[in-house]
């Protein structure tokens, strides 16, 4: 009979010296929105100085590298927890501005207008002026829901707008409760008949401009063999890094924590189940992210 090697382990140090270069998730992984988790920083820290290898950070956050860099300061991450960071803001951004002069419709908060700076696009906020959907989240995911915008989207999808999608998160955590993003609105559109466009986790484009970076980073380029990605999302980290034969370490008590038993002492049964009726894979699995 073949036993299973253990899935949780007792930190990175376990699995610091297998991987050359580390893509980090930061929403879930690094904070909670609300506050930075500290062991977490620090572990990302202590492998950049104990093995040399890059960190960067991968997120799905709908904003330039700068402003989610402006944000991790502002909640006490250091700087000396990773190297650079990729954003699929930043990739969506790239495929706005092959797109030229186009007339864009936002659907999201006022606080990721930074993503557009600069562009030739022009926007409008009446539905019926616009060539294509550019989505960063609910305008106010304090109090609406993705069944707010049935009736828009229904009318938006019906007239063939594309949309493109800068943040594939269905859900993050802020503090002690989910929030819905961008995801979740993309996910509903595409339900209704739309056409969608996600550059994000986890789809290759951002995966693509992490590993360039990592070797930009490392002076070399780094084989995905050697590379470790760590995130808490199922649907996006953990899709995203299987689906580039990357090893993943599974964080649990993230957006998932409900599902595997005591968040900070998580069922290893219930991970593996879950993982399987996912038909995904996890190198490694940690309740939260430490040394």
């Amino acid at each position: 009979m073949t036993v299973s090697a253990p899935l949780l382990v007792d930190g990175l140090k376990a699995l610091a010296p297998s991987y050359k270069g580390i893509l980090s998730d930061v929403w879930g992984v690094l904070h909670n929105g609300v506050a930075a988790f500290e062991a977490a920083h620090q572990a990302l820290q202590t492998y950049r100085e104990e093995t040399g290898g890059p960190v960067v950070l991968i997120t799905n956050a709908p904003r330039p590298a700068s402003a989610v860099e402006d944000m991790l300061t502002g909640l006490g991450v250091p700087r000396a927890a990773y190297d650079s960071i990729i954003s699929s803001g930043d990739v969506t951004r790239g495929l706005l501005v092959a797109q030229g002069s186009n007339t864009l419709l936002h659907i999201g908060p006022n606080r990721d207008q930074p993503l557009y700076h600069g562009l030739e696009a022009t926007f409008t906020d009446k539905d019926d002026e616009a060539v294509a959907i550019s989505c960063t989240g609910l305008a106010d995911d304090e109090t609406e829901t993705p069944d707010d915008y049935r009736e828009r989207l229904e009318k938006l999808a019906k007239r063939g707008l594309p949309m493109i999608c800068a943040n594939p998160d269905i859900v993050v955590e802020r503090g002690d409760k989910l929030v819905w993003c961008a995801g979740a609105l993309a996910r509903l559109y595409e339900d209704l008949g739309g056409e969608v466009a996600i550059l994000g986790k986890p789809h290759a484009p951002i995966y693509e401009a992490a590993l360039a970076r990592l070797g930009e980073h490392a002076g070399h380029a780094i084989a995905k063999q050697d590379v470790l990605a760590i995130g808490d999302g199922l649907p996006t980290d953990i899709r995203g890094a299987v689906s580039q034969d990357i090893d993943v370490l599974f964080i649990t008590a993230g957006i998932h924590a409900s599902d595997f038993g005591p968040s900070e002492a998580p069922e290893e049964q219930l991970i593996r189940k879950r993982l399987v009726e996912e038909g995904l894979r996890a190198r490694a699995a940690l309740p939260r992210l430490w040394w």
